[in-house]
């Protein structure tokens, strides 16, 4: 009995979502906040760790809202400060407040660091497939980090939200990727750390996922594969290829 009717077909394209994928956006943002945040008076009695998930919810309730088109870059980046500050220095001024984002976005960019093994994941990719990244958010700031990680010449296309109109898990976006790269769903593969946005989203469109749980979080689904992180390499590119020999 022929054992290929068994396995995937063999991908031709690889997508990956980029922050915290690719990009290690949260150990970025939890460096940043802090070196932004230990200098005020509130600080010393502050423990971080419920600090930074107030900041992280912030940050995620208001993104959606960017994406939805009901709130503006700007305006939400204010609201995430102030909203911040308020339950900490319930005193705080609006420009305190907005000196406190001015601060933090002089260090994000300081403190940005690439998830391991990001580089040469790609490296080892690119002679075999096409390349391409989906991301929801802006254009310049997802190529910005592009290229601080070394990545811009090895992908074939970077698909974000503000250039496609709609966000991940939306059909819409992927669709786009997979005509950009001259893609079938079937032999395309997506990496991704978002259960939703990622695994949800391209199992809709017929897209075969690889969902990174670097958290160890339980996988609801069984059949989606998953992998804990982009090393070792080997196991990482027999999990892209479909292989079952994933030692």
């Amino acid at each position: 009995m022929p054992l290929s009717t068994s396995l995937p077909p063999r991908p031709t394209t690889v997508l990956f979502d980029l922050d915290d994928t690719l990009f290690d956006h949260t150990a970025t943002s939890r460096a940043a906040l802090r070196a932004t945040t230990c200098e005020l008076p509130f600080f010393a009695a502050v423990d971080f760790e419920p600090f930074y998930q107030h900041y992280s919810s912030l940050l995620e309730e208001l993104h959606l809202r960017v994406l939805a088109g009901t709130c503006s870059y700007a305006e939400a980046r204010r609201l995430r400060f102030e909203g911040l500050l308020a339950c900490y220095q319930p005193t705080a001024t609006a420009a305190e407040a907005e000196r406190l984002a001015d601060a933090y976005y002089l260090q994000y960019p300081r403190q940005r660091q690439p998830v391991p093994g990001a580089l040469a994941l790609l490296q080892a990719l690119r002679p075999h497939y096409r390349i391409g990244i989906i991301t929801n958010n802006r254009t310049a700031e997802q190529a910005d980090k592009l290229a601080f990680l070394q990545l811009t010449e090895l992908i074939d296309a970077l698909i974000t939200s503000e250039d496609v109109g709609v966000a991940k898990p939306d059909p819409r976006i992927f669709h786009a990727a997979l005509r950009q790269l001259d893609a079938r769903p079937e032999q395309t593969v997506l990496v991704g750390d978002n259960w939703h946005a990622d695994v949800l989203g391209a199992l809709a469109v017929g897209i075969r996922p690889l969902w990174l749980n670097r958290l160890g979080t339980p996988r609801p689904l069984a059949d989606v594969a998953e992998i804990s992180g982009l090393e070792p390499l080997a196991t990482v590119l027999a999990k892209i290829a479909g292989s079952p020999a994933t030692a």
